[in-house]
């Protein structure tokens, strides 16, 4: 899937479209991939068959080629988009049904595209699927070859070292075998792969090789990451639930609020334990510009195991982000509020409600929503009737025009409950699902007062409502804190921390570590002094770099503690020569024609300089320049 890669591109350029050749396609009865058809029931099968495996072939090819993966990527990027806007079922199925309800004919066609349950659709699955083949199909060919380079050695020197990107050469008074055995050494030292020509009279080397192993590594580690994902829905669990101080919760599916789980969750598997919530704080700024905002959460629970002895529970604090632990199971704390504590007599004065009723946060300085229904009641004239209420909780009362009842600071320094009231049949028996926090009065008549406008009241601590008509009384008595928790059965969490690290460091290394190639000959210089050497060196990378040269330039100059260069004799180059630091052309010494390099082994074109540049970028001579180079 990276880029660079001969093999890979080879095989994109080879897979673009199958090749059909002219006098082949011009034949009667010729398929595709060539071949004509022969007569009879033997040949058809056969001509068949070619096609089918050629076409496979190319399907193969495509569906492991760069391109293709990077659009599967960018489908199913694409794919989650309608999963974030679009309620899905497996999260909130009370929310489709109201969508559903809404829209009808838009409903319907979101359910005919699954729309509502897109993560586990049969077209994301597929993306899903293809991604992971072409993935998997890209590594196996590309493991298989950095295996074959990791067996084999460097290539040998080319004839022309001068076409090299980077290049530099002096003469030295030590004899060629000394020369090339002392660059042996310095190259090993540098953790090159190194391999001494077999006359003697140069060594090749070559590093990077953790450049294509970061790019297994990354493709790999996307494969680990896409497993683990998958896993991880198929075998997760997750719901919430409201417990208030004092109460707690047993880890069993009918105790929850809301349960979400993949399709291969066993219920049975969840952990057996249960907790109570013992208290909770919760502390705010109270000056500065921080005026309002939270400082501390903190739930102090006590929790049992299965097996524990219930005199014996174990104490734990759970805050924000620092979850509780339970075997496999983790409970996080993800929210708080107010529980307004509420009794209600009926027209025969008899107590029809009682107990604290949990109202929602709706803002920072949490004025809290919510409702509160009572089912068993009796009025004045002895008739079953239902009565409804909603309004609002606020811990610290304001009232102005614009905003209405709302709370001006999080802790409750002045709480007062804000109620309007319905009478009338609460839908409850209708067969559709309500929200426990929200008053359908589509059925209901709303209070008044004598002039019929709605009646609203404000009650703070042990004041009491009296309802019109006779039909009872409500009281205030007081509230209580509640916490919200999700507790979650992750699966497959390990391995897809595993694969997300090993991507960054497969990526890293793919992109910080570059593939070089360094090459050292020496070999007596017939047009120098009697008994004097030519050192040469060069190097080349398989995309380009400033390092490069600097990197000769560095060897250059440790070889020559080793090879100093000879005396300075003269130079033949004139003066803007020497500044610009570069030199004549280099003569080519009288020996044996060699083999030129395999093409992988040859710059794909001439670079851009005269030969016999130096490999320095800088204006500053590099180490083939210094005291003493070659004319």
């Amino acid at each position: 899937m990276s880029g660079g890669d001969d093999a890979t591109e080879q095989r994109q350029t080879d897979g673009d479209a199958p090749a059909v050749r002219e006098e082949e396609a011009a034949a009667p009865g010729s398929g595709s991939f060539g071949g004509a058809r022969a007569p009879g029931l033997v040949g058809g099968a056969a001509w068949t068959a070619r096609e089918l495996t050629g076409w496979a072939r190319w399907s193969w090819r495509q569906l492991t080629s760069m391109r293709v993966a990077l659009i599967l990527l960018f489908l199913l990027a694409l794919a989650t988009v309608p999963g974030s806007l679009i309620p899905q079922r497996d999260a909130n199925p009370v929310l489709v049904a109201e969508f559903k309800e809404r829209h009808g004919t838009l409903g319907g066609l979101y359910d005919r595209f699954q729309l509502f349950d897109v993560y586990s659709s049969v077209w994301f699955s597929a993306v899903y699927i293809l991604l992971f083949v072409s993935l998997a199909g890209c590594i196996v060919p590309r493991t298989l070859q950095f295996a074959d380079q990791l067996r084999g050695r460097p290539p040998r020197a080319p004839r022309r070292l001068t076409r090299m990107p980077a290049y530099t050469a002096w003469r030295t008074g030590q004899a060629p075998e000394g020369v090339v055995e002392a660059a042996h050494g310095l190259l090993r030292r540098r953790r090159f792969r190194t391999s001494p020509a077999a006359d003697g009279g140069s060594v090749a080397a070559e590093k990077g090789y953790l450049r294509e192993a970061g790019n297994l590594l990354f493709h790999v580690a996307l494969i680990v990451m896409l497993l683990a994902f998958a896993a991880g829905q198929l075998y997760r669990s997750e719901g919430g639930k409201l417990v208030m101080v004092g109460g707690g919760f047993a880890n069993t599916l009918i105790q929850y609020d809301d349960f979400r789980s993949g399709a291969l969750f066993d219920v049975d598997g969840l952990e057996p334990f249960h907790f109570d919530l013992d208290e909770f704080h919760a502390s705010f700024h109270r000056e500065g510009p921080d005026l309002g905002t939270p400082i501390d959460f903190r739930a102090e629970v006590t929790y049992w195991r299965a097996g524990d002895d219930d005199n014996e529970g174990r104490k734990a604090t759970i805050r924000v982000n620092h979850p509780l632990t339970i075997g496999d199971a983790k409970v996080f704390l993800i929210g708080h509020g107010f529980a307004p504590l509420v009794t209600l007599r009926d027209g025969q004065g008899e107590v029809a409600f009682a107990g604290p009723v949990p109202f929602l946060p709706q803002d920072s300085a949490l004025t809290s929503s919510g409702v509160i229904k009572v089912t068993d009641y009796t009025g004045p004239d002895g008739e079953r009737d239902q009565l409804g209420f909603q309004g609002f909780f606020s811990p610290t009362f304001r009232l102005n025009a614009e905003r209405g009842p709302h709370s001006s600071f999080p802790d409750p320094d002045d709480p007062v409950l804000t109620l309007t009231g319905y009478h009338g049949n609460l839908g409850l028996d209708s067969g559709i699902p309500q929200n426990v926090y929200q008053l359908n009065t589509r059925w209901m008549e709303q209070f008044t007062d004598d002039s019929g406008e709605p009646l609203r009241v404000n009650l703070r601590p042990g004041e009491s409502w009296e309802l019109p008509d006779g039909r009872g009384t409500l009281t205030f008595e007081g509230y209580e804190r509640w916490a919200s928790f999700q507790i979650s059965t992750p699966a497959a969490n390990g391995w897809a921390l595993t694969g997300a690290v090993g991507a960054v460091l497969g990526l890293t290394a793919s992109l910080l570590i570059q593939r070089r190639r360094i090459w050292v000959r020496a070999v007596p210089d017939p047009d120098g002094p009697p008994g004097s050497t030519l050192v040469e060196m060069a190097s080349l990378g398989r995309a380009e770099s400033a390092k490069i040269p600097e990197e000769l330039a560095d060897l250059a100059a440790a070889l020559q503690d080793h090879a100093p260069p000879l005396p300075e004799a003269g130079r033949t180059g004139t003066g803007e020569a020497e500044e610009s630091g570069t030199a004549e052309p280099t003569p080519e010494p009288e020996q044996e024609p060699e083999q030129e390099p395999e093409p992988e082994q040859e710059p794909e074109q001439e670079p851009e300089q005269e030969p016999g540049t130096a490999a320095g970028p800088s204006a500053e001579p590099s180490a083939g320049h210094r005291e003493g180079a070659m004319p």
